[in-house]
């Protein structure tokens, strides 16, 4: 039995599991309650995790794969151990770039203001030779605008003929990679163009401040410290500004939970290899939720970042961190206005009802669905509903958007899209116990932790307006299309795969 677009002449995927806490098909599915029958039905009675979708083999390719498993931390230590050794002529920038998100894990991790988790990790990073810290608020600065401004267009294009709406966000690497190479047409035409924080942050580092530093993109090794395993997917295909250059825009991703080689790094010799797989029972979770490890990734670099914190016997100094700006320094860590995530929902929905009926919104009041994590706003006027968004987390809601968007009853003009359950706080790279699953405590700390940290609207941030005159030529000028914008591929062609060290 297979999944109904699984591309494989045999299905891999165990159609039993011993493990209650996955086995999602005992729980009745959206498609069970309303009748339908459809993909939900399909899948419930194969027996196959509604999860399945992004850990089975049609959304890697056999030579994406082998690339994967050939990949290790080596590289990583190899750029700190060259920058110790005098031949300058090797030496690279460090930049490591950290999510939003992330943050509140290590905040939690070590009872710690938000403010001064984000000092400690920077100054530890810095002790283990890491020249430049940054945070990736400002590339979701990017996307967000950016978002808004295709959401407007496409709901002033959009006719029964050539329907432009519903518009689909294209933040979450694990949805987009489920929408391009298993769903295809008519998915794809509705993914928002806008590219992801990772790879606008990309471009920001290997182009904007590349030039600022008078260095050649291939001199800056940048790493991203992400929340979620499907990031390091996204590094693989990503189409960067400076590729054409011949340097990507991310050279590494860890996840927040992740060390790796690094690991236990602190207290080895620097540069000492060490190779760590998860147990067993640990990737059959992983698998089962969607995530990669089904890749089989040699050494993802072994341990946590913050048991590396926790075992270092460095001498770690407190730093603040650092902007594209030179020697300006982040003076207050602020984000989006997102339960769990960068907000795209709710900023789109002020900015929409602002633009195009000249409503004004303050506090965007979600109403629960099906679940917690299927949520729908509406603005209304006068009785007729102007605006209806929806935010769908995880893939059991994810499965229900497309059946409805392909059977052509879909009351959405935009949705927000996220892979993981909870939004990307709950991402599969931190809050893990060490058997899988999630640490529910840590992850409520995290909840309170990010709701803490001060909001700041896209449009409010100077640096933002400086970039798109001072690096993009203006708002609407072809570098911004080229810099912040991409196209998608479907089923059937072959990802852009380049190597990428993990």
């Amino acid at each position: 039995m297979k999944c109904e677009h699984c591309t494989r002449k045999e299905c891999s995927k165990k159609t039993k599991t011993d493990d209650q806490e996955n086995a999602s098909v005992d729980v009745p599915s959206p498609a069970q309650e309303n009748g339908e029958k459809g993909e939900f039905h399909k899948l419930a009675d194969a027996k196959i995790f509604l999860s399945d979708c992004l850990a089975c083999d049609s959304c890697v390719s056999a030579e994406e794969g082998i690339q994967v498993s050939q990949q290790n931390a080596k590289d990583f230590f190899q750029v700190l151990n060259l920058n110790k050794k005098c031949d300058t002529s090797k030496h690279r920038v460090l930049a490591v770039s950290v999510c939003p998100q992330s943050l509140p894990y290590f905040a939690a991790k070590f009872s710690l203001s938000v403010t001064d988790a984000s000092r400690r990790l920077c100054g530890f990073l810095k002790s283990l030779g890491v020249h430049y810290v940054f945070d990736t608020t400002i590339a979701a600065d990017f996307s967000i605008l950016e978002s808004q401004k295709e959401f407007v267009r496409r709901f002033r294009q959009h006719n029964e003929e050539e329907p432009a709406l519903p518009m689909l966000t294209s933040a979450c690497p694990g949805w987009v990679r489920y929408a391009e190479r298993v769903l295809g047409h008519p998915v794809t035409p509705h993914l928002c163009t806008a590219k992801s924080p990772q790879q606008i942050m990309g471009s920001l580092v290997k182009d904007y401040f590349a030039r600022r530093q008078n260095l050649s993109p291939d001199k800056i090794f940048h790493v991203i410290v992400a929340p979620c395993y499907d990031k390091k997917l996204e590094a693989l295909q990503e189409d960067v500004l400076t590729a054409s250059r011949g340097s990507r825009g991310t050279d590494c991703v860890l996840t927040s939970g992740e060390g790796g080689a690094l690991g236990k790094a602190t207290g080895r010799q620097a540069g000492e290899h060490v190779e760590l797989r998860p147990s067993e029972q640990s990737r059959k979770r992983m698998c089962a939720r969607g995530h990669c490890w089904h890749l089989n990734v040699p050494s993802l670099l072994v341990g946590e970042i913050a048991q590396m914190m926790e075992q270092s016997d460095v001498s770690v100094r407190e730093a603040a961190l650092d902007t594209l700006f030179g020697d300006v320094k982040e003076e207050e860590l602020r984000r989006h206005d997102g339960a769990g995530s960068d907000g795209y929902l709710a900023h789109i929905f002020r900015h929409a009802a602002k633009e195009l009926f000249n409503e004004d919104v303050g506090e965007v009041t979600y109403r629960a669905l099906r679940n917690k994590d299927f949520q729908e706003v509406t603005l209304e006027k006068s009785g007729e509903v102007l605006l209806r968004f929806a935010a769908a987390y995880g893939f059991r809601n994810i499965q229900n958007v497309v059946l409805k968007l392909k059977k052509g009853k879909f009351p959405y003009h935009f949705v927000e899209v996220l892979a993981c359950a909870g939004g990307c706080l709950n991402g599969r790279g931190q809050a893990q116990t060490a058997d899988g699953r999630t640490d529910k405590t840590l992850l409520q700390k995290m909840k309170g932790i990010y709701a803490d940290i001060p909001v700041q609207l896209p449009e409010a941030s100077t640096h933002v307006q400086e970039l798109y005159q001072e690096w993009l030529d203006g708002t609407d000028s072809p570098r911004v299309q080229e810099a912040l914008h991409t196209a998608y591929q479907g089923p059937g062609r072959p990802a852009d795969s380049r190597d990428i060290k993990w």
